[in-house]
């Protein structure tokens, strides 16, 4: 068994911080989305991983996630010149994937569930296909599922005007190698790409074992603002232990679960917690709120923020209202001079400079 992790695509719905870098190396809880899913994949006991990689940002997800052996697994990195389809992904990844089943994850999806007991039902019900399903309040925007009583699946619909379900497919998928039979006579939809969709309604139609599972738990597809920052307070939330109380704290308040790294300074601030500050960081004369995740090399100097995600090296300074809800990239810089108070919300690429007076 395999797996086939996708890392590639634009990122358009999180510009401009995807601007120049891969979306799914946006940190939650500091720590990048993409690797959630290896974790989980690896849990499974699946140690062979292909991701798939773009030409823009693919030496970034290198870089960052390595060989695999932070994760006990061997990575595989697999090219794709153009985002043309979930399916194209797998077509391109054929060579490493062979005739071996695997698990395909969209990188950019977290979900609560455990995998194991997804793959066990698939390897013993000897299925073609096993797809994850979560109900959704907005369908048209989601592929979209009809099951029969039994949960075997009957239709599936790309992003469909009259949904015929409100159960929307989760960016996870199990194959047999009869996938690839399907895809190499997919035709491009009507947007120029080899949809997964299209491949799965193949295998129904050939009359392959297709069956869906809904989820137990939560289900996030970060690729936009709103649904990153729900992720980070998820997670921080359910997964962040208490933290020692670092050195370097004067004349401070650490109130509830807050994770403090390694040469962090914080003078004369408030920080409640759930919040994660990482390493080499400078906080002084700040509250920091709930939901929070700060990453390395951060200065906060008189600020108040909450809920909110900063990113490496980003510098905010002077700001007297508070920040909430907010996304601010690495290496970031927001300076401010107040005149009234308000509430500010921000979501800031790289390499950014704002000034407000």
């Amino acid at each position: 068994m395999k797996a086939l992790v996708l890392s590639g695509g634009r990122g358009t719905r999180l510009r401009p911080i995807t601007y120049t870098g891969a979306k799914q190396l946006v940190p939650v809880a500091n720590k990048p989305i993409l690797w959630y899913g290896i974790e989980a994949i690896v849990k499974t006991g699946i140690t062979d991983i292909g991701i798939i990689i773009s030409p823009e940002t693919g030496h970034q997800v290198r870089e960052k996630t390595g060989d695999g052996s932070r994760f006990g697994a061997r990575i595989t990195y697999i090219l794709q010149e153009s985002p043309d389809g979930l399916a194209h992904a797998v077509k391109v990844a054929r060579p490493f994937l062979a005739d071996s089943p695997f698990i395909m994850y969209l990188g950019d999806n977290l979900i609560a569930d455990d995998l194991q007991e997804y793959l066990d039902e698939f390897k013993s019900r000897n299925l073609d296909a096993l797809i994850l399903l979560r109900k959704v309040s907005n369908p048209r925007a989601f592929g979209v599922a009809k099951l029969d009583e039994n949960g075997r699946v009957l239709e599936l619909v790309e992003k469909p005007q009259n949904p015929p379900s409100n159960l929307a497919l989760v960016g996870i998928y199990f194959f047999s190698p009869a996938i690839h039979e399907v895809i190499e006579k997919l035709k491009p939809s009507a947007r120029g790409e080899l949809e997964i969709t299209d491949a799965i309604q193949a295998l129904i139609e050939r009359g392959k074992s297709v069956e869906a599972r809904q989820l137990k738990n939560w289900w996030l597809d970060t690729g936009k603002k709103d649904d990153l920052l729900e992720a980070n307070r998820i997670i921080l939330d359910t997964t962040l232990p208490p933290g020692e109380k670092p050195d370097l704290v004067e004349n401070s308040q650490i109130i509830g679960r807050v994770k403090i790294g390694k040469n962090t300074s914080v003078i004369n601030s408030t920080i409640r917690g759930p919040v994660i500050i990482g390493d080499n960081c400078r906080i002084e004369n700040c509250f920091i709120g709930p939901y929070s995740s700060i990453a390395d090399g951060v200065t906060l100097v008189d600020v108040d923020i909450e809920h909110s995600v900063v990113l490496e090296n980003a510098e905010v300074k002077g700001i007297q209202q508070r920040i909430v809800d907010s996304v601010i990239g690495q290496r970031a810089k927001i300076y401010f001079q107040p005149k009234r108070p308000r509430a500010l919300s921000f979501m800031v690429g790289d390499d950014s400079i704002i000034e407000l007076a």
